[in-house]
């Protein structure tokens, strides 16, 4: 039983892991797209 609950666990912990990073790849992306629009603003 202990087992079950820890692999559980483990899914979980993984899960939020790997969800977390696509999230942290998409703000990452929005702020640098964001950067280059005022660097476009900028040099116009």
């Amino acid at each position: 039983m202990k087992r079950v609950i820890a692999s559980g666990l483990i899914m979980i912990a993984t899960l939020l892991l790997v969800s977390g990073c696509n999230t942290i790849r998409g703000a990452g992306e929005d702020i640098e797209r964001g950067g280059e629009a005022l660097q476009r603003s900028a040099g116009s």
